[in-house]
Protein backbone atom coordinates (compact mmCIF):
# COMPACT_ATOMS: atom_id res chain seq x y z
CA UNK A 1 0.00 0.00 0.00
CA UNK A 2 2.33 2.82 -1.21
CA UNK A 3 0.54 5.89 0.03
CA UNK A 4 -0.54 4.98 3.21
CA UNK A 5 2.52 3.30 4.05
CA UNK A 6 4.49 6.33 3.62
CA UNK A 7 2.45 7.94 6.02
CA UNK A 8 2.13 5.42 8.21
CA UNK A 9 6.32 5.96 7.93
CA UNK A 10 5.93 9.67 8.68
CA UNK A 11 3.28 9.46 11.32
CA UNK A 12 5.03 6.55 12.90
CA UNK A 13 8.54 8.78 13.19
CA UNK A 14 7.02 11.80 14.44
CA UNK A 15 3.92 10.90 16.09
CA UNK A 16 4.80 11.19 19.37
CA UNK A 17 6.49 14.88 18.71
CA UNK A 18 3.48 16.29 16.43
CA UNK A 19 1.13 14.73 18.84
CA UNK A 20 2.03 16.48 22.38
CA UNK A 21 -0.02 19.58 20.66
CA UNK A 22 -2.69 18.40 19.36
CA UNK A 23 -6.39 18.72 21.48
CA UNK A 24 -9.27 17.10 19.86
CA UNK A 25 -13.36 17.79 20.24
CA UNK A 26 -13.76 15.56 24.02
CA UNK A 27 -16.63 13.62 23.02
CA UNK A 28 -16.57 13.64 19.32
CA UNK A 29 -13.23 11.16 20.06
CA UNK A 30 -14.31 7.73 20.68
CA UNK A 31 -14.44 4.11 19.94
CA UNK A 32 -16.90 1.28 19.60
CA UNK A 33 -17.21 -2.16 18.74
CA UNK A 34 -16.40 -6.03 19.08
CA UNK A 35 -12.79 -5.76 18.81
CA UNK A 36 -12.85 -4.10 22.53
CA UNK A 37 -13.38 -7.52 23.58
CA UNK A 38 -9.26 -7.92 22.58
CA UNK A 39 -8.38 -4.67 23.74
CA UNK A 40 -9.81 -1.04 25.29
CA UNK A 41 -11.01 0.95 23.22
CA UNK A 42 -10.50 3.88 25.46
CA UNK A 43 -9.27 6.99 23.73
CA UNK A 44 -7.66 10.13 25.14
CA UNK A 45 -6.61 11.75 21.88
CA UNK A 46 -6.77 11.82 18.23
CA UNK A 47 -4.67 12.80 15.42
CA UNK A 48 -6.04 12.89 11.76
CA UNK A 49 -2.78 13.24 8.87
CA UNK A 50 -3.66 13.71 5.38
CA UNK A 51 -1.49 13.47 1.98
CA UNK A 52 -2.29 13.15 -1.31
CA UNK A 53 -2.13 9.39 -1.04
CA UNK A 54 -3.91 9.00 2.11
CA UNK A 55 -6.07 10.01 4.92
CA UNK A 56 -4.91 8.49 8.55
CA UNK A 57 -6.76 8.66 11.72
CA UNK A 58 -4.91 7.81 15.07
CA UNK A 59 -6.48 7.33 18.20
CA UNK A 60 -4.08 7.31 20.99
CA UNK A 61 -4.68 6.12 24.81
CA UNK A 62 -2.54 7.74 27.73
CA UNK A 63 -2.02 5.61 30.81
CA UNK A 64 -0.02 6.13 33.62
CA UNK A 65 3.20 5.09 32.04
CA UNK A 66 2.74 4.91 28.11
CA UNK A 67 0.50 5.70 25.41
CA UNK A 68 -1.16 3.34 23.35
CA UNK A 69 -2.03 3.46 19.38
CA UNK A 70 -5.66 2.09 20.23
CA UNK A 71 -6.60 1.82 16.45
CA UNK A 72 -4.91 3.65 13.00
CA UNK A 73 -7.44 3.42 10.15
CA UNK A 74 -5.33 4.09 7.05
CA UNK A 75 -7.06 5.00 4.25
CA UNK A 76 -5.83 4.76 0.44
CA UNK A 77 -7.94 7.89 -1.19
CA UNK A 78 -6.34 7.26 -4.43
CA UNK A 79 -8.29 7.65 -6.79
CA UNK A 80 -10.67 9.27 -4.90
CA UNK A 81 -11.79 12.82 -4.84
CA UNK A 82 -12.35 13.22 -0.75
CA UNK A 83 -14.62 15.84 0.36
CA UNK A 84 -17.29 16.24 3.26
CA UNK A 85 -20.80 14.40 2.52
CA UNK A 86 -19.35 11.64 0.48
CA UNK A 87 -19.05 8.09 2.09
CA UNK A 88 -15.77 6.52 1.17
CA UNK A 89 -15.84 2.43 1.10
CA UNK A 90 -13.16 0.86 2.99
CA UNK A 91 -13.47 -2.36 1.76
CA UNK A 92 -11.93 -3.75 -0.94
CA UNK A 93 -8.73 -2.43 -3.06
CA UNK A 94 -7.39 0.52 -4.78
CA UNK A 95 -7.39 0.35 -8.74
CA UNK A 96 -3.73 -0.37 -7.86
CA UNK A 97 -4.42 -3.70 -5.76
CA UNK A 98 -3.44 -2.08 -2.53
CA UNK A 99 -6.18 -2.79 0.43
CA UNK A 100 -8.48 0.07 0.19
CA UNK A 101 -8.05 0.27 3.99
CA UNK A 102 -5.73 -1.06 6.55
CA UNK A 103 -6.43 -1.03 10.83
CA UNK A 104 -3.55 -1.21 12.92
CA UNK A 105 -3.01 -1.73 16.70
CA UNK A 106 -0.07 -1.14 19.03
CA UNK A 107 0.20 -1.25 23.14
CA UNK A 108 3.04 -0.34 24.34
CA UNK A 109 5.39 -3.05 24.90
CA UNK A 110 3.63 -5.15 22.41
CA UNK A 111 4.21 -6.17 18.94
CA UNK A 112 2.26 -4.21 16.27
CA UNK A 113 -0.87 -5.95 15.47
CA UNK A 114 -2.12 -5.49 11.92
CA UNK A 115 -6.08 -6.36 12.31
CA UNK A 116 -7.78 -8.95 9.90
CA UNK A 117 -8.85 -7.36 6.22
CA UNK A 118 -11.81 -5.09 5.82
CA UNK A 119 -14.68 -7.32 4.70
CA UNK A 120 -17.39 -4.23 4.23
CA UNK A 121 -17.54 -0.79 5.60
CA UNK A 122 -17.07 2.95 5.42
CA UNK A 123 -15.96 6.49 6.42
CA UNK A 124 -17.94 9.60 6.07
CA UNK A 125 -15.97 13.50 6.84
CA UNK A 126 -18.29 15.62 7.93
CA UNK A 127 -15.98 18.58 7.69
CA UNK A 128 -12.47 19.10 6.91
CA UNK A 129 -9.88 16.62 5.20
CA UNK A 130 -7.43 18.95 4.29
CA UNK A 131 -3.97 19.94 6.29
CA UNK A 132 -4.67 22.38 8.56
CA UNK A 133 -8.67 22.28 8.48
CA UNK A 134 -10.87 21.03 11.49
CA UNK A 135 -11.84 17.38 10.32
CA UNK A 136 -14.52 15.91 11.53
CA UNK A 137 -16.13 12.49 10.59
CA UNK A 138 -17.18 8.71 11.47
CA UNK A 139 -15.90 4.87 9.67
CA UNK A 140 -17.81 1.98 10.59
CA UNK A 141 -16.11 -1.75 9.40
CA UNK A 142 -16.70 -5.04 9.91
CA UNK A 143 -13.21 -7.28 9.60
CA UNK A 144 -13.04 -10.73 7.63
CA UNK A 145 -14.08 -13.88 9.17
CA UNK A 146 -11.20 -16.49 9.59
CA UNK A 147 -7.64 -16.30 10.72
CA UNK A 148 -6.00 -12.89 11.53
CA UNK A 149 -6.04 -10.61 14.57
CA UNK A 150 -9.65 -9.06 14.98
CA UNK A 151 -11.13 -11.84 12.46
CA UNK A 152 -14.76 -11.23 12.29
CA UNK A 153 -15.57 -8.48 14.53
CA UNK A 154 -16.88 -4.49 14.33
CA UNK A 155 -14.99 -1.25 15.02
CA UNK A 156 -16.60 1.96 14.65
CA UNK A 157 -15.66 5.68 15.64
CA UNK A 158 -15.76 8.90 15.39
CA UNK A 159 -13.07 11.17 14.86
CA UNK A 160 -12.37 15.43 15.37
CA UNK A 161 -9.10 16.84 14.91
CA UNK A 162 -7.24 19.59 13.23
CA UNK A 163 -5.69 17.52 9.69
CA UNK A 164 -2.14 17.68 9.47
CA UNK A 165 0.58 17.46 7.06
CA UNK A 166 1.01 13.97 6.49
CA UNK A 167 3.59 14.51 3.81
CA UNK A 168 6.61 12.30 3.11
CA UNK A 169 8.97 14.49 4.89
CA UNK A 170 11.54 16.78 3.80
CA UNK A 171 13.41 16.35 0.31
CA UNK A 172 16.62 14.84 -0.04
CA UNK A 173 19.14 17.55 0.41
CA UNK A 174 20.93 18.04 -3.20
Amino acid sequence: MRGVTRVVVAVGLSGALVGAGLVGCGGDNSLAGSVGDLFPLEVSRVEVQRNAEALQVSYYRSTATDVDLVVRLSVDTTGLALKPGQKVDLAGETPAGHARATVVHLAAGEPVRVLAPVEKGDLVLDEGGTPGEPTRGDFSLSFQKGEGYGAGRTLSGRFAALALDGGFGPEPRQ
